[in-house]
């Protein structure tokens, strides 16, 4: 129904923006992260929307790009996960690392969301694998993409376990390990991504 939404934007907290456009001013719901994008108040700014529409209420939800809209929409497809639920998530996590996140089976960064326990994290993982592959802030997301992959790669899916056996997250030994060339024996990841990961911390 509403697409997007376009003006100046005149107030903005933790929940929620407002939007002002030919005099009307839009209140939309959105992440943390939209909102540290969109900057100060006074700013020209354009939100992705979804219109949320119950029994009891309407309410428009807006992103900053359409990869994080794209991310809630399939977020909400979840059973057990709401609109509210989604955006925790995307407050947390970025399209991007929530699709490498939910390819690498990595609930753990999943409940960091504020409200989102391991069984919501659990079903977003197993419900969502086979479709975050894809979503990109910038249309590449090459690094999802390849972690996706990696379980049918045993010499990829060696190194990651090893990487995580050595103190690593498994979203970072995934996305690690799914940027190499998959000729690369498992000992010669596990090296590279050692080298990769240490130079992170």
């Amino acid at each position: 129904m509403i697409y997007n939404v376009k003006g100046k934007l005149t107030y903005s907290d933790a929940q929620f923006v407002v939007v002002e456009c030919g005099g009307i001013g839009f209140k939309c719901y959105t992440s943390l992260n939209t909102a540290k994008e969109i900057g100060k108040i006074g700013n020209e700014v354009n939100l992705f929307t979804y219109l949320s529409v119950r029994e009891d209420a309407m309410d428009l939800f807006g992103f900053s790009t359409q990869a994080e809209l794209d991310s809630f929409k399939l977020l909400i497809t979840v059973s057990g996960v709401g609109p509210k639920a989604a955006v925790a998530v995307l407050s947390e996590l970025s399209p991007d690392k929530l699709a490498v996140a939910i390819a690498a089976g990595d609930t753990k960064a999943i409940t960091r969301a504020n409200g989102v326990g391991k069984k919501t994290a659990e079903r977003i993982v197993l419900e969502l694998k086979d479709k975050m592959t894809g979503i990109s802030s910038d249309g590449t997301f090459s690094a999802a993409a390849s972690a996706g992959s990696i379980e049918d790669e045993s010499a990829a899916a060696e190194a990651v376990a090893a990487l995580v056996a050595l103190g690593f997250s498994q979203s970072d030994a995934a996305v690690a390990v799914g940027q190499m060339d998959k000729s690369l024996a498992a000992d010669e990841m596990i090296r590279l991504g050692l080298k990769q990961l240490s130079r992170n911390l």
